[in-house]
Formats: structure tokens, C-alpha cells, sequence
């Protein structure tokens, strides 16, 4: 029996004593009589998407996620319309998409999954075309994504301190929803389109959001009294956000949300401008993904 070749895909920035910790749980736990493997390090923003299109080019096995979901979006934005299957090792600060998966945030234990090679097709949705694996938003989150990636520190402390601070600044806007053809209109504090269950860190936007299904889950949180703020986050951490009065939630395969302002939003996590109107579509078991 031939081996399977995986290609690990990581962001040196992550650290060097990180790195030495990846690859000797790569060399003491991967199933080097089923595989062999190789360590590719991306040099430049997006560098992982040129990666996993070239190691899947070379017939790679997987192509393995050193990283966050920003990481994972990279991968998969390369593999799509190939038969290389995706794999993920939790190296990012919240891993919303690999917690929703139930992929150990352990690395030895992330590389066991790998082994034992559980395959499963993972939907794989779009903003205006450009691909998200988790979710993406457009008020609230896009800010809060925007001031994460300029701090220099990481964590939930630092993600819980910016929602708290902005919380009581963020002004809400008044947004037309558009899902499968029917109008909604809503003054909305954030509107999260999901194809997983969470931000990270446990904190479960969607939390009856499926990757498998074919379907997005609309999350609208509408204008709530600030202080009653804590409420919403606590409901988000215990998974019963969409009980909350201020939480309207739809389904849909083809979302439009637009508002004549509309400059930021967030894919993943990666906030980055956008037009006022942004049309959301999926494809259903778009990639094929290795989990538990």
C-alpha cells in the first residue's frame, strides 16, 4: 500500500518555539507507516492559498491548517475543485471553525484525527464571491475583527475587553435582509451570516448552525439596551443566544444584506472593506474535510 503524502501548511509568525512544538508531534505521533509528510511555511499574507494549490497540484494526500480560521480560509480557498482533503491543527486564537468540528485544540491529539482519517464534505459559503468557511459579518463583529487584528496581543481577554469597550460605542444601523427572495428590515446592532456555530473561544453565534447541511444561518441582533449587553454574551458562551428577544434568526441558501454606508465587514475573522450590498450564496459539501 502506497503512502499518503500531507502537507502541514504553517505561519511562521506563530513563533519559533511554536514551530519546534508542531514538528516533534508531527515526527512523535503522525502514522509515518500510512504517511510522509512535509512543512511548508507561508512568507507573505495569502502565501497558504499558492501552498495548498500546489500541494494538491502534486496529488498531496491533505493538506494540513497550522493555524486559525483565517489560516483554514487560505486553505481551502486553495483546494477547492481538487480532490486533496483538508485537515485541521488549531494554532489560531479563537479556531471558531476547528471548535465547531470538534477537532482537539490539543496538537497531538489533532494529529491523531489526521491518522485516523474520518472524512467528511464541509460546506463552503461565499460573500460577493470570495469564500468563508465559518462566518461572516457585516457590523458589529467587523469592527470588533478590525481592532482584534491591530492589537498585539491575543486571547480571550483582549477579544472580551474590545467587545466590552465598543459595545457602548457601536451605534446600530437600519439594514435590508434579503433571504431566499423574502425582505426583512432591521435596525441591527450585528447581522452574522453562518456556516459554523462560533467566533471562537466558545463563543457560539450560530449555535445551531451545521456545516453539512447546505444552508446559512442569519444571526440578527437588533438594538438591546447596552446594559443588558453582559446577558447576550453570556447566552453566546452557553449556546442559547438565539432565545434572547433581541435575536432574530433565518435561514436561507442566497442572503443579500445591504445598507447605502456599508464600507467594513469580516470574513473569518478578517475584516476588510466591502460594497454596500453583499450577496451571500454556499455550496454545499464544497470541500472534503478530515474531523474526529
Amino acid at each position: 500500500m502506497s503512502k499518503k503524502h500531507v502537507v502541514f501548511i504553517i505561519n511562521p509568525k506563530s513563533g519559533v518555539e511554536r514551530q519546534k512544538e508542531i514538528n516533534a508531534a508531527i515526527l512523535a505521533h503522525l502514522d509515518e507507516k500510512r504517511h510522509t509528510h512535509e512543512i511548508c511555511n507561508t512568507e507573505y499574507a495569502k502565501h497558504g492559498i499558492a501552498l495548498a494549490r500546489e500541494a494538491a497540484e502534486k496529488g498531496a494526500y491533505a493538506v494540513v491548517a497550522v493555524g486559525g480560521d483565517g489560516s483554514v480560509n487560505d486553505i481551502v480557498q486553495g483546494l477547492m475543485g481538487t480532490n486533496t482533503l483538508l485537515a485541521i491543527i488549531p494554532k489560531g486564537s479563537g479556531n471558531g471553525m476547528a471548535r465547531t468540528m470538534r477537532i482537539p485544540l490539543d496538537v497531538s491529539e489533532a494529529i491523531k484525527v489526521i491518522n485516523r482519517g474520518n472524512v467528511c464534505e464541509m460546506d463552503v459559503a461565499f460573500a460577493n464571491g470570495a469564500p468563508f468557511i465559518s462566518n461572516a459579518g457585516v457590523a458589529f463583529d467587523a469592527l470588533i475583527s478590525k481592532k482584534f487584528a491591530k492589537s498585539e496581543k491575543r486571547g480571550l481577554m483582549v477579544y472580551s475587553w474590545l467587545v466590552t469597550k465598543y459595545m457602548w460605542l457601536y451605534k446600530v444601523r437600519d439594514f435590508r435582509i434579503v433571504v431566499d427572495g423574502v425582505e426583512h428590515k432591521s435596525k441591527a446592532f450585528m447581522i452574522n451570516v453562518a456556516n459554523g456555530q462560533q467566533f471562537g473561544y466558545n463563543f457560539k453565534i450560530a449555535p445551531m448552525a451545521s456545516y453539512t447541511d447546505g444552508i446559512l444561518d442569519v444571526i440578527i441582533i437588533r438594538k438591546f439596551p447596552k446594559i443588558l449587553g453582559g446577558l447576550l454574551v453570556v447566552r453566546a458562551m452557553t449556546g442559547t443566544i438565539q432565545k434572547s428577544p433581541f435575536v432574530k434568526h433565518l435561514t436561507g441558501k442566497e442572503i443579500t444584506v445591504s445598507n447605502p454606508l456599508l464600507k467594513l465587514m469580516q470574513t473569518d475573522g478578517d475584516a476588510h472593506t466591502c460594497e454596500n450590498e453583499i450577496k451571500f450564496t454556499i455550496q454545499k459539501g464544497a470541500q472534503k474535510v478530515i474531523v474526529p
